[in-house]
């Protein structure tokens, strides 16, 4: 396959995973946005330039993780190689359950769909499928790539994703903090075997989830609840699941965000804001400590990828 372009802009949303009880299965976009811009080199340089999250802590050539991605979706569809400028400004932050890696992937994957001449050799489900084997599992890449929130599973054939609808009045608030935690430290404490008791009810609860986000965003405290993962890491992220109870005893659907640190409350919109804005107030005080609170809207988009005109 020919290359078909030589530059390019991406934008990819920034994700959530688990929702509480759909552990490796759900996710959401976020309108939070890294904007990726490639650029083909007649020379087999790689010149990688960061500003915002990551600058100055990510490696800036071959060993950058959309350089990777990219590369790798090429030689999937059997496109030559070429040197690349990539300029990267990032917002999503690093190491706090937010899918920055997972953005990186599908940013880099969705760049060499705009780069070759075929783009639909690189559909949705390819993909998918491509960031899948990159990431290890599909709920953040779900998500980044349709947009909006998704249910993603994968079998012995493959990897699928669905779209759920979300509620206009579902509001996501990220409550991030200064500290990272790497996905491999919050896995690491993870037992090999749960309860079946607890097995069933987070069944339940998932399938809740789908109907509270979609049709009945009452339900969302209940829909939350999780008893797979979230108590297991208290002991690498202490803060964040003290926040998380802090919210939840004052009736906020609140719940860690993918593996962590950061804090994902789901609100609901009212008249002067949402109902999780006193809660999370009376939770820190007069001082945030080095968190940060972002109210986010749920990204519909998901990766959107374009050629950009030399000149």
């Amino acid at each position: 396959m020919r290359l078909g372009a030589d530059r390019v802009r991406v934008r990819v949303p920034a994700t959530s995973a688990n929702l509480g009880p759909g552990f490796d299965a759900l996710g959401l976009a976020l309108a939070l946005y890294d904007d990726v811009e490639v650029r083909l080199l007649g020379s087999a340089d790689v010149v990688v330039e960061v500003t915002g999250e990551g600058a100055g802590d990510v490696p800036d050539d071959e060993r950058h993780l959309v350089v990777q991605a990219l590369r790798a979706a090429l030689d999937l569809v059997g496109a030559p190689q070429a040197g690349l400028h990539l300029v990267c400004h990032n917002r999503i932050p690093h190491g706090r359950g937010l899918g920055s890696s997972a953005a990186a992937v599908v940013a880099g994957i969705a760049a060499a769909r705009g780069l070759v001449s075929e783009p639909e050799a690189l559909s949705d489900e390819v993909v998918l499928g491509l960031a899948t084997q990159m990431e290890g599992h599909p709920d953040n890449a779900a998500p980044a790539i349709h947009g909006g929130a998704t249910v993603a599973w994968s079998t012995a054939g493959g990897v699928g994703a669905a779209p759920l609808v979300v509620h206009p009045d579902v509001a996501p608030i990220a409550i991030v903090p200064a500290t990272r935690l790497s996905t491999e430290s919050a896995r690491g404490v993870l037992p090999a075997t749960v309860p079946h008791r607890d097995a069933a009810f987070q069944a339940g609860r998932a399938a809740l989830l789908v109907e509270a986000l979609g049709r009945r965003p009452d339900l969302l405290l209940d829909a939350t609840a999780d008893r797979l993962h979230q108590d297991y890491r208290r002991a690498v992220m202490p803060h964040s699941l003290a926040l998380v109870d802090a919210l939840r005893t004052a009736g906020v659907a609140a719940v860690v965000s993918g593996a962590g640190p950061t804090v994902l409350a789901l609100a609901r919109r009212t008249a002067a804001g949402t109902d999780a804005d006193e809660a999370i107030a009376t939770a820190f005080g007069p001082t945030m400590g080095g968190w940060r609170v972002l109210p986010l809207a749920v990204d519909t988009d998901g990766v959107q990828v374009a050629r950009v005109a030399n000149g």
